[in-house]
């Protein structure tokens, strides 16, 4: 599986706005959680997992997603060049991340605010961490 970005839709009407991704299966998903960075400049990353999952929605502003797919997790290729992906609350998104993947991303606008679902438990997940300095992959920001 590569990367994926599953297109969202919305409707309006006056009752309000509803965001909604009907194409998005959820059969895999274990837990989520949200990531609230303190500024728009730090860079969170680089986190890689050789079996873990990840899909990534916007909820609210936007964020710059950087993703390479690791060839080696104990000495990977210094010559890796990432994909770059922005990720906008307005343009309903979610970007599917498989399994071998290391992920990099800081929010462009403050406040932005980033769902992560995961096929793994924390436990699991922990047991299948890998980190690499956010000098290991050339990146676009």
């Amino acid at each position: 599986m590569k990367t994926t970005l599953i297109q969202g839709n919305s409707f309006s009407d006056n009752r309000g706005k509803l965001l909604f991704f009907n194409s998005f299966d959820m059969k895999e998903i274990v837990r989520f959680y949200q990531i609230q960075p303190s500024d728009s400049e730090f860079i969170r990353g680089w986190q890689a997992h050789k079996e873990e999952k990840k899909w990534f929605h916007c909820s609210k502003g936007s964020f710059t997603i950087n993703l390479v797919q690791v060839d080696n997790f104990e000495n990977p290729n210094a010559n890796l060049i990432s994909e770059t992906f922005v990720l906008k609350s307005n343009e309903p998104q979610i970007l599917a991340i498989p399994k071998g993947y290391a992920t990099a991303f800081k929010a462009v606008d403050n406040n932005s605010e980033l769902i992560v679902y995961s096929n793994f438990t924390l436990e699991q997940s922990k047991n299948d961490d890998f980190r690499f300095s956010l000098d290991t992959f050339k990146s676009k920001w």
